[in-house]
């Protein structure tokens, strides 16, 4: 390509992109991760069959085929034709408040109706009383001082009374929040179900606010939609991941609000770092959260939430401590536990990438036509965002630069979980809390193909709740 002479008075006319190829680059893209989960899918079940050394039933996913229709699927179905139909508009003309109100209303019913193609009881009501869950243990919390300073001695398998799977791989605000939900009169699997989808959906109208915050409000608005269709809501519901999601998401959200308003920022910090301290004692891999909290902070530009951020996650974490929890004892503990279990046989070469088909897994073809826009625009935005002396040295970020760069964090964050070996299988509930973070990235696909990406979007989950009995 020859660039034209510009000579003075006359206007400098850029080529525009070939989108025909453009669209091309994105059907291959969606063709490769679909390659990758269904060479996932064969090459595990080779393995599985083999040895059994992958521990689940249908690579990659902890699943079992189980083709079924169920009451839920006329209300999936329904809810997937008319946010395809309705959803682009209305999220580009409700008022903003209404357009988060819907946007988590629109996920609830989503999310509600894939659990329901299983069953109330086996989609929603007996999802977290299963013996690896929570609700088996609520009773051991009646004294909590003695449980919680004695929590690290009951977590690796040879241990007396050794804790359920997900209870010892979790730090005690896990399961601490069933047993608050038990003393409100709300115990038993049907509300610990009910409380995980409403806040697991609440992640919408958080990504929403985050979104604007820091790119602006039309990429939000053209986000909503692929957020609401998420194929990560198999697993939001009702997993109490999805409930960890939430969480993280708020957090981000509130600090990208204190990094970006002049009003209630110190509201907005302190609150984020309560809900960061949370979320670390929800979950220890979430403390990778911090690599997405730093690109807010890097695309907000600002430092001056640290300190009362760093003050409401201390909080949190002085309040366990005082009560006899050693996070850093339970994450060691943790470890070894993982390697007592399904972990110690679980071959590291198959799962490091078998994991990333269970990331396009839950979060959709059109995800992956959208990452490849977001990798080749890095470099470019990337170079936007360094902070310059001199105005003139380059053109200011616009707000897909921005929305590249939270994007790419969270991809970091996603892959340093898969290179750690600590996510050998099960990744399409782990991983709930980076999700939604990659689906934002939809909002660069192009308009004129919205309602293709978000029928491909809702055909996946639809799928896979119809063909398999997901153990989540």
């Amino acid at each position: 390509m020859t660039h034209r002479e510009i000579r003075p008075g006359r206007a400098a006319v850029r080529p525009e992109p070939d989108e025909r190829a453009e669209r091309r680059a994105d059907l291959l893209a969606a063709a490769a991760g679909a390659l990758l989960v269904a060479l996932a899918a064969a090459i595990g079940t080779v393995i599985e069959h083999a040895n059994g050394s992958l521990h689940v039933n249908w690579p990659p996913l902890y699943a079992s085929w189980f083709p079924h229709l169920g009451p839920g699927t006329p209300a999936a179905i329904a809810v997937a034709v008319l946010v395809i139909a309705y959803g682009p508009p209305l999220a580009a003309r409700l008022p903003w408040r209404a357009l988060l109100l819907t946007g988590w209303a629109a996920a609830l019913a989503w999310t509600t109706a894939l659990a329901l193609i299983d069953g109330w009881q086996t989609g929603v009501a007996g999802r977290l009383t299963t013996a690896y869950e929570y609700l088996t243990v609520i009773h051991r919390f009646d004294d909590l001082g003695p449980a919680l300073r004695g929590f690290t001695g009951h977590i690796l398998n040879n241990a007396p009374d050794h804790w359920p799977a997900h209870v010892a791989g979790h730090p005690p605000a896990a399961i601490l929040t069933f047993v608050g939900l038990d003393r409100l009169g709300l115990g038993g699997g049907a509300w610990a179900g009910v409380w995980c989808l409403v806040t697991g959906t609440s992640t919408v109208a958080a990504v929403l606010i985050a979104l604007r915050a820091l790119t602006d409000e039309p990429t939000a608005r053209r986000a909503a939609p692929y957020l609401v269709l998420a194929p990560a809501a198999v697993w939001v519901g009702t997993s109490a991941d999805g409930y960890f999601a939430a969480v993280a998401a708020w957090s981000l959200a509130l600090l990208a609000l204190a990094a970006t308003r002049h009003t209630r920022r110190a509201a907005a910090a302190l609150g984020s770092g309560l809900l960061l301290g949370l979320t670390c004692y929800l979950s220890y891999g979430l403390t990778l959260i911090v690599l997405i909290a730093a690109a807010v902070l890097l695309l907000a530009r600002s430092a001056r939430p640290l300190p009362l951020v760093a003050a409401g996650a201390a909080t949190v974490a002085v309040a366990f401590t005082l009560s006899g929890f050693d996070w850093w004892e339970g994450y060691r503990l943790l470890v070894q536990r993982y390697y007592q279990g399904a972990a110690a046989v679980r071959p590291y070469a198959y799962w490091v990438w078998g994991n990333l088909a269970c990331a396009v897994l839950i979060t959709g073809l059109a995800t992956a036509a959208a990452l490849r826009r977001t990798l080749a625009a890095a470099p470019a935005a990337l170079r936007r965002l360094r902070p310059h002396t001199d105005a003139r040295t380059g053109p200011p970020p616009t707000p897909a630069d921005r929305l590249t760069v939270l994007v790419l964090a969270a991809l970091l964050a996603l892959l340093v979980a898969d290179l750690s070996g600590m996510s050998k299988a099960e990744t399409e509930r782990i991983w709930l809390p980076f999700a939604p973070w990659l689906l934002a990235t939809c909002a660069l696909l192009p308009v004129s193909h919205r309602r293709r990406w978000l029928t491909a979007q809702a055909v996946l989950p639809l799928l896979v709740n119809h063909l398999l009995y997901t153990g989540w």
